[in-house]
């Protein structure tokens, strides 16, 4: 892939990569790293999107590369770093803290809904679930989330 087509996605969408490899894996410095990884494997010509779905395709690797490294025996053998974001309203640090207090399994379906915008069956093919797997993750987090902001604020 020329480079300057990879230097076009990567203004498109490289902040989408960034967050949802920091929902992944909880850390700025790890997002960061994948999305160099990410882009690095567009450069080197590893990978190709399907012109057109260049989106859908980012989102894939993302997902794939941040579960290889959930899995790998180094992440395991290392602290998570604490990390403050700034937020101007304490509401939007209790909503982000509450979302990243869920399994992953529901933050993410989550995060690909809510903050990217894409629908049950298009999230249920990048999770290799069915849509209605997708929407019953999405329901339990949502009343995951209910539970959480109820005791919090008593």
């Amino acid at each position: 892939m020329p480079k300057e087509q990879v230097l076009d996605l990567f203004h498109l969408y490289a902040n989408m990569v960034y967050r949802l490899s920091f929902s992944y894996l909880r850390s700025s410095h790890d997002a960061e790293d994948a999305v160099q990884a990410i882009f690095l494997k567009l450069i080197e010509g590893k990978a190709q999107p399907e012109s057109g779905k260049e989106r859908a395709f980012l989102i894939q690797v993302t997902v794939n590369y941040c579960k290889d490294i959930l899995r790998s025996a180094w992440r395991k053998k290392t602290i998570p770093m604490d990390e403050t974001i700034p937020f101007e309203q304490k509401e939007d640090r209790e909503l982000f803290d509450a979302v990243m207090a869920l399994p992953e399994k529901y933050r993410i379906a989550v995060y690909l809904h809510y903050y990217e915008g894409y629908s049950f069956p298009e999230i249920a093919s990048f999770l290799k679930i069915s849509p209605s797997g997708v929407s019953m993750r999405i329901h339990r987090a949502k009343d995951m989330l209910k539970k959480q902001l109820r005791s919090d604020s008593l």
